[in-house]
């Protein structure tokens, strides 16, 4: 099989289990195991855009990218296999909205690493359904329940919102910067001459929150927000309509889907990929630049100070600036 995760890895000890089942996945799958898996029947719902791009060619429509599966992707499945993700408000999100969707009784496994906080799914799921560890490998978790009773799902509740000056902020659970902005997006935002012009692309958007800060000082800008997550670009939609701004939002994996050129590529981009620290986001943004940006365009970045942005800059780019840092943050900028 090809390389799987350890929450995987612990699923493959039941495989028995699944056999006679129709299965959806969900939650934060992290690997192919749906192509591989036995099962009678597998639908995949993920709001990961490049899961999707992996997967649709194996599972065609059995598999739905999107904030919240659709109520015909889960019909005619009986199991729910839920990955849970690193945060608790976006695992409680995601599994309130799929237990709603089916009848009491239905089997729900839910999987993901113990550093994770999976231990909490007994107590956040105690009214709904009753839940039991049933295997425990790879400082992983496994556990068992069946659904008690259906909740009542209203994603109005859902949304958490803030004010940036004047600006209206909107973000769902699980999107970066989802209560207020964060220290590495003030100081970015803090870097910048307004007003801007040209064509912006706010690359890894999280909620679009740099990006309609930065359309709102400088209305005249042609701005695209892109994210590989569907929350993170509903929560974009969201915040570019409550203040009333006009731009492009397009989910992408990094340059995926975005051919065009820019005057300026800005991003407070991850760099962990669940659990686990991971570069290559980084890696890729910083060498495929180029392609995506006009002569005298500019690709300006906040990041931790530790992280090796200095090499990578120097390595595509041969020179870099630091237009602005703090204890813990540097504004880094390349012009090509």
């Amino acid at each position: 099989m090809s390389d799987l995760t350890p929450p995987s890895e612990i699923l493959l000890r039941h495989t028995r289990e699944f056999a006679e089942r129709s299965v959806i996945f969900s939650g934060d799958l992290q690997d192919l195991l749906p192509a591989q898996f036995n099962a009678k029947q597998i639908r995949v719902h993920t709001q990961e855009y490049h899961q999707w791009r992996l997967l649709s060619p194996v599972l065609k429509n059995d598999i739905q990218f999107g904030v919240l599966p659709s109520e015909d992707l889960v019909s005619n499945t009986d199991t729910v296999i839920f990955y849970w993700p690193k945060n608790k408000a976006q695992a409680q999100f995601q599994l309130e909205h799929l237990c709603s969707l089916f009848p009491s009784q239905t089997n729900i496994f839910i999987v993901g690493e113990n550093r994770s906080g999976i231990g909490s799914a007994k107590a956040l799921l105690a009214e709904n359904v009753g839940l039991h560890k049933m295997d425990a490998a790879r400082r992983c978790s496994l556990y068992y329940g069946c659904l008690k009773q259906k909740p009542v799902f209203n994603m109005e509740s859902q949304w958490r919102r803030y004010q940036v000056k004047d600006v209206q902020i909107k973000t769902l659970p699980g999107v970066f910067s989802a209560n207020q902005l964060d220290e590495g997006s003030q100081l970015l935002l803090s870097s910048f001459d307004i007003p801007l012009s040209g064509k912006v692309l706010d690359l890894a958007c999280g909620a679009g929150v740099l990006g309609t800060i930065l359309a709102r000082q400088s209305p005249q800008i042609e701005l695209t927000l892109s994210d590989v997550n569907a929350a993170a670009l509903e929560s974009s939609r969201a915040n570019l309509a409550v203040n009333h701004i006009k731009a492009r939002v397009v989910p992408s994996d990094l340059y995926s889907d975005i051919p065009e050129r820019f005057n300026l590529i800005l991003s407070n981009l991850p760099f962990h990929k669940g659990l686990k620290t991971d570069l290559k986001m980084i890696e890729k943004c910083i060498e495929e630049a180029p392609e995506h940006l006009y002569k005298g365009g500019k690709l300006r970045l906040v990041a931790n100070a530790f992280l090796p942005y200095p090499k990578l800059l120097n390595r595509t780019f041969g020179h870099y600036e630091v237009l602005t840092q703090n204890a813990r943050f540097k504004v880094y900028q390349a012009t090509l």
